[in-house]
């Protein structure tokens, strides 16, 4: 074999070489912001198995939240599994507990029909309630414009929709998955009666 060629020959073989063992060893490429974020993300199940006649405004509610909110998601638990968030509906007026609720952890909405009956907006109910499970207290008096306003905006509010306030407040309750951190709250139960 030439000289010219069994250099080249050699040259190749130890490029290819190289090549390999710095592809074996090479450090992982990095998380992409977009995995790391949805690491971040605090998962919640909801369980409205006993709200009957309430599906749609649960599921309208829940979706305003998903689609406000970046931090947490709110998902419905299969049949038989645990749910951090139990909605009921009851006859009296709704209340919920005060959160924020976090993985494992337990909380509850009751949507009265008191509250229906008295001309308030199904899904707003349900958007708010759930809103004191993520950890917003009633902002009473308020507008319209303030899901967590509650009543105090009158029968005649179907806003059900958190504002850029309360949006920014749930993210921040639950900023890179630190709701799963948080002390357990204390069992207080907001009622949502005028």
């Amino acid at each position: 074999m030439p000289h010219s060629i069994w250099i080249k020959s050699a040259t190749a073989a130890a490029a290819i070489t190289l090549a390999a063992a710095t592809a074996a060893t090479a450090a992982p490429a990095p998380e992409p912001a977009a995995a790391k974020a949805a690491a971040a993300v605090t998962t919640l199940r909801y369980d409205d198995s006993r709200a009957a006649g309430w599906e749609s405004a649960i599921a309208a509610g829940v979706a305003n939240w998903n689609a406000t909110v970046k931090n947490v998601k709110l998902v419905e638990a299969a049949p038989g599994t645990r749910a951090e968030i139990q909605i009921v509906a009851t006859s009296g007026w709704p209340q919920a507990t005060l959160g924020p609720v976090r993985p494992g952890g337990s909380a509850r909405v009751e949507l009265g029909s008191q509250a229906v009956s008295q001309g308030h907006d199904k899904t707003r109910i349900a958007a708010h309630e759930i809103g004191h499970n993520l950890g917003l207290p009633d902002t009473k008096p308020g507008p319209c414009t303030q899901l967590m306003s509650g009543s105090s905006a009158g029968t005649t509010c179907k806003n059900a929709t958190p504002n850029a306030t309360e949006k920014a407040r749930v993210d921040s309750l639950y900023a890179n998955g630190a709701a799963a951190t948080l002390a357990p709250t204390h069992g207080r139960v907001l009622v949502d009666a005028p």
